[in-house]
């Protein structure tokens, strides 16, 4: 039965590995980083410029958490609302690598790097996406790996699993 939600949407059997899709930008700004800290993340160099300048970051900087929902929101935008998405199952090898520092914009790519089908729920795929995410300057701020479902369109079909 085609899921009425989903039908005029990207399936698994839709998408390839090495596909990439743009994400952002984002300017990430002072009220931005302390609305956030305040309620999630409420360490100093979060919350207050002095104390931030005097810490390891050396000024007011978004929390990595922040930077992963960002992330997520851009992914959102930029690809999981054009696909029969069922849900996240989880990410891997989450790295901060620079700090998102007040007025920084952020930006970055998704890229397809396998797909594969459930073993046990046929009607589902699993598709895993590489972030890179990047400040205006170039400068990488984080990279994940993340694992979401993707409803088959076919699910009597033996697609093949791809790896990149």
């Amino acid at each position: 039965m085609t899921n009425p939600i989903t039908k005029n949407r990207r399936h698994y059997e839709d998408l390839s590995v090495g596909e990439t899709f743009p994400l952002g930008p984002r300017k990430v700004t002072k009220a931005d980083i302390i609305g956030f800290a305040r309620e999630f993340d409420p360490f100093p160099f979060h919350l207050d410029e002095k104390a931030a300048r005097a810490s390891l970051l050396g000024g007011l900087a978004a929390s990595g958490w922040q930077t992963g929902a960002l992330s997520l929101r851009m992914l959102v935008d930029g690809f999981l609302n054009d696909i029969a998405s069922m849900g996240g199952l989880g990410f891997t090898d989450l790295k901060w690598k620079k700090p998102v520092m007040k007025g920084d914009t952020i930006s970055g790519t998704a890229r397809i790097t396998s797909l594969r089908r459930s073993q046990s729920h046929a009607e589902m795929g699993i598709v895993t996406i590489a972030f890179d995410m990047r400040n205006q300057k170039g400068q990488q701020v984080m990279t994940l790996n993340l694992a979401n479902l993707v409803e088959v369109r076919n699910p009597s079909s033996n697609a093949v699993e791809v790896a990149q």
